[in-house]
């Protein structure tokens, strides 16, 4: 059996590296968007649970449970289960996590991409500077609520459009 020569194994082993310094910038490219397809997914799967606890009591939850942990609610005298785990964001072990505020009558859920080239990133949001744990928050969902604003100007904005002559509305 013969074996490669020294000349041949080197080139073997020069191919070899320029393969995967070739593919490696897409390879951490495709992992960072999983992640940020997550996201999407976690904050689309919490907005649902959000809008069914809606239904079922008339208001939206003013938090959530614990990330990791079962949220479930008592409904007409059963056990109604909303999410079997609420999602932690992907990279939770560095620091990174989710926020969800409400009032009541209105939430926002918040996460923070990765990739500033996905479409939901979300300048006007980022510029809030909402931390999501040791990040800024850049993409979120709502119930009509623009991101760019908190829930409390949001509601001060449609008082005034129906009450214009308020003092607290005139600037």
């Amino acid at each position: 059996m013969k074996f490669f020569s020294k000349s041949e194994a080197i080139s073997i082993v020069v191919i070899f590296l320029v393969l995967i310094v070739v593919s490696l910038p897409n390879f951490v490219l495709s992992l960072r968007r999983a992640r940020d397809q997550t996201r999407r997914n976690d904050l689309g799967s919490i907005q649902t649970a959000v809008e069914n606890y809606y239904t079922d009591h008339g208001f939206f939850p003013l938090s959530l449970p614990g990330w990791g942990q079962k949220w479930s609610s008592v409904v007409q005298g059963e056990d109604k289960v909303y999410m079997n785990f609420v999602p932690n964001d992907p990279n939770s072990a560095s620091g990174t996590t989710y926020v969800y505020l409400s009032d009541g009558n209105r939430y926002q859920i918040f996460g923070a991409l990765e990739g500033t080239d996905e479409a939901e990133y979300d300048l006007k949001l980022a510029a809030r500077g909402i931390k999501c744990g040791n990040e800024i928050c850049n993409m979120g969902l709502s119930n009509n609520v623009p991101l760019y604003m908190t829930i409390e100007e949001y509601n001060l904005q449609i008082y005034c459009g129906q009450h214009a002559k308020d003092p607290k509305c005139t600037k």
